[in-house]
Formats: structure tokens, C-alpha cells, sequence
């Protein structure tokens, strides 16, 4: 499948979205995110999808966040039902049962950031700037933000990139745990491949359970997160790939899933 602003490759189980807008430093345009939507809509309940890679094309941008020029010719009407869109498909990427992986090439700016921070790892080459630098511009980020940031980097570290509109180097973003892991540019490919086998290597079924109740018992009390870790664990308990990863260990061999 190929949009003309999105492009869709598959490697085995894992899915590589592009942003196909290197002219433009794959600024988010309605055409980008409805195609970007479309292809999200279609991995939804494709149990044979391990996992999600989304990268950007070019050297010089991983996405630059909106598309101002663009944006200046949308109504007020326009830019709410745009921001809809964007905040449906953001959702969408961060509620997907498999990991997802944002493989930052270049800059990520504003609501390229955002759309980074709804994936589950973000890796970046080691060049990379990033930011959430919408109040030098007279608004604030629109694309969940002001929340996701908040929760990956703490709320301090959050006010301090939004509040200034400052950019931070990939350095500074890997100490504050906004970026997993960074890389030459030749070997950021490796370093995508390394964590895809890593989580190749794990049951489906157990990721997508883990990742569902990591997300749910975040924001709760204690108690309540560990019922919701309770209950997935009994999903789990009664799954063939349960029983399965107990044989492969008593047999020494590899783990064959199936994701159920």
C-alpha cells in the first residue's frame, strides 16, 4: 500500500510508515495525516503485525510540525477539524496493540514531536534537535503535548520546553529520557533493526497485554493499576503462547509465537 504522502514497506511482521513530504520537512498537511490515518486504520485488529516503525523521508527532517503555510489559509473551523484529525490519528498510534517505534532522522518539531511521543521508543540520530515550540508562534501544542511530554519527561523538564519554545539537542533529550536511544545517522538503521529483533523476540499476545495495562494503571493509584495487571496476567496465563514459551524454554530452542 502507498500514499502519496505516507508510504507503507513491510519487513516481516514489522511495518515502516514514511512521511513522504521531504520538500516540506514532512510538515504535517491534511493530506499527510488523513493518509497517515488510513494507514493506522488499516494495521488496527492486523493480527500479524509484530510491530510499528514511522520515520521520515530525508535527511534534513523527521517532521517539522504543521504545515504553517498551509494552516494560514484554513478558517478557525478548518484548523479545529484539522486539529481533530491529528488528535484521532495521534490516539489511534498510541493505542495500537504492538509496539511502535518513532525513528527520528532529522528534526521533530512541534506536532512531529507529539506525533513521536504517541510511539512507545523513540530513537534519534545523534544531530537531532527537537521541541514543542508553538508559544513562539501564539499557541500552544495541539496534538496532546502539553500531556505526553509532561509523562515522559516529567512535568518540570515539560514547562521548561514549553513554556520557553527552547529547543533541546539529542543529547540533552537522551539524558531527560525523551529519546531511548541515539546514533550516528549511518547507524541509526542498525539501531532500529536491534530493537525490532528485541521485541521480535517477544510474545505478542504478553507485548500487547503489557503495553495495555502499563498505559492504563499509569495515571490510577496503585491498587488500581495492580488489578489491572492482575487481569491481563490472566489473559495471558491461559494463552498457547504461554504454554508454548514454557516448552521452547524446557526444549532450548526458539519460541515459535502465534499471538494467541
Amino acid at each position: 500500500m502507498t500514499e502519496s504522502d505516507v508510504l507503507v514497506t513491510r519487513h516481516g511482521g514489522f511495518v515502516h510508515l514514511t512521511l513522504n513530504r521531504p520538500a516540506a520537512a514532512n510538515a504535517l498537511s491534511w493530506g499527510l495525516v488523513r493518509g497517515l490515518r488510513r494507514a493506522l486504520d488499516d494495521l488496527d485488529g492486523d493480527d500479524s503485525v509484530r510491530g510499528l516503525v514511522l520515520s521520515g523521508s530525508g535527511a534534513k527532517a523527521f517532521c517539522a510540525g504543521a504545515d504553517l503555510k498551509e494552516r494560514r489559509g484554513m478558517s478557525l473551523d478548518e484548523t479545529r477539524s484539522f486539529l481533530h484529525e491529528l488528535n484521532a490519528t495521534l490516539d489511534l498510534l498510541s493505542s495500537l496493540p504492538f509496539a511502535t517505534l518513532a525513528a527520528l532522522q532529522g528534526a521533530a518539531f512541534g506536532g512531529g514531536l507529539e506525533l513521536a511521543l504517541a510511539c512507545d521508543f523513540r530513537l534519534a540520530v545523534d544531530t537531532a534537535e527537537m521541541g514543542l515550540t508553538e508559544v513562539r508562534l501564539g499557541i500552544i501544542p495541539g496534538g496532546g503535548g502539553t500531556q505526553r511530554l509532561a509523562r515522559v519527561v516529567g512535568l518540570p523538564r515539560a514547562k521548561e520546553l514549553i513554556l520557553t519554545g527552547k529547543r533541546c539537542d539529542a543529547k540533552t533529550a537522551l539524558a531527560w529520557g525523551l529519546v531511548h536511544a541515539i546514533a550516528p545517522a549511518a547507524e541509526l538503521p542498525d539501531l532500529v533493526v536491534r530493537y525490532c529483533r528485541d521485541l521480535e523476540a517477544a510474545a505478542p499476545r504478553a507485548v500487547a497485554e503489557a503495553k495495555r495495562v502499563l498505559d492504563a494503571g499509569y495515571d490510577h493509584a496503585l491498587g488500581e493499576g495492580l488489578a489491572f495487571e492482575s487481569a491481563a496476567y490472566e489473559a495471558v496465563l491461559t494463552s498457547e503462547d504461554r504454554n508454548e514459551g514454557l516448552a521452547a524454554f524446557a526444549e532450548k530452542r526458539p519460541p515459535v509465537w502465534k499471538g494467541r
